[in-house]
């Protein structure tokens, strides 16, 4: 990898990582269900009249809107909202990797081997220490919506991995389209008019950049600029650089938020991380799959390994935040 995509990679990692912090700053103007779906609608709008719909089944781009845009992000900031700090939760998402191994094998026929499923051991054991730590310090109830938000990444991923998508940008932008008015209407439901036009009427420069940011720099250019990596270089070299992501997360939380690391965090991390590398980074095998017909039509190729979708740019293509 040359110097320039090295240094590309690394800054999508940051951009993921301080991701959630500005995601804390956020939710401190919208409500969460509020700021999820104008987050997807600025990702949107106006970037869908100037890039080409992907040729891809809508049922898949349908699929992936709801399980990433609704269910995975509603879920997140609702736990945040609801007490899960940001580091934890950069860290607690990157377990969305075993569950993507696991739906995979479940559904394409993928077998997981000794390594990987030791590997799951491992990154659940981090999960259970991160859980204990969370419940003496904050609301556990918050903590299984980040993990319940890790799995719905995890089905964005298979989906994202059945449809194949050939272009990174393209795809993120279309499937940016189908969380909003979803969104808007839990949003209504749950959150109410009332807080919804407050936030709205209140709106000050602090939460229009925590918008922006969430919705061009970490959405399009963060995925955009991962798919142009994944086109140039193996996934192999590009996924280790979405461990950063839990690094950044926790150290910018650290020091913008000033949140805690506590010796709980540092165990669960090396866990997590050790057992998602091991997850991530071991060949998985088919056994036998025939690729989705609509699919294969659609972009002319047979879809790669599950494990492409096992990190960051899962809600891109590799559907590897």
């Amino acid at each position: 990898m040359s110097p320039l995509h090295l240094a590309l990679a690394v800054l999508v990692a940051a951009l993921w990582g301080v991701n959630f912090v500005v995601i804390e700053v956020g939710l401190r103007h919208f409500p969460p269900l509020l700021f999820s779906a104008l987050r997807f609608l600025l990702a949107a709008l106006p970037a869908v009249f100037f890039v080409r719909r992907p040729r891809i089944a809508l049922r898949w781009v349908v699929g992936v809107g709801l399980s990433l845009g609704v269910a995975k992000f509603g879920l997140l900031f609702i736990g945040m909202e609801g007490g899960m700090p940001a580091g934890l939760s950069s860290l607690v998402l990157q377990s969305q990797a075993v569950f993507t191994a696991v739906l995979a094998a479940a559904t394409l026929g993928e077998r997981l081997g000794r390594t990987r499923l030791f590997g799951m051991a491992v990154s659940f054991a981090g999960i259970v220490v991160a859980a204990v730590g969370q419940g003496t310090a904050g609301p556990l109830g918050a903590f299984a919506l980040v993990v319940a938000a890790a799995f719905a990444w995890g089905v964005a991923n298979v989906l994202t991995r059945k449809a194949a998508p050939e272009d990174a940008l393209s795809w993120m932008v279309w499937v940016s389209l189908v969380p909003p008015l979803p969104l808007i209407a839990l949003s209504l439901l749950f959150e109410g008019a009332s807080a919804d036009l407050a936030a709205l009427r209140s709106l000050d420069p602090s939460g229009l950049a925590a918008l922006g940011f969430v919705a061009w720099a970490a959405t399009l250019f963060g995925f955009g600029a991962w798919g142009h990596l994944l086109r140039r270089y193996d996934a192999s070299a590009v996924a280790p650089f979405s461990l950063l992501v839990p690094v950044f997360g926790m150290t910018s939380a650290a020091l913008l938020l000033h949140e805690g690391i506590s010796l709980a965090d540092i165990a669960a991390a090396a866990l997590l991380i050790g057992g998602v590398v091991l997850v991530s980074l071991t060949p998985g095998k088919r056994r036998t799959h025939t690729p989705d017909e609509h699919a294969t039509d659609a972009t002319g190729q047979h879809a790669t390994d599950a494990t492409d979708a096992a990190h960051p740019h899962d809600e891109t293509g590799r559907v590897r935040a």
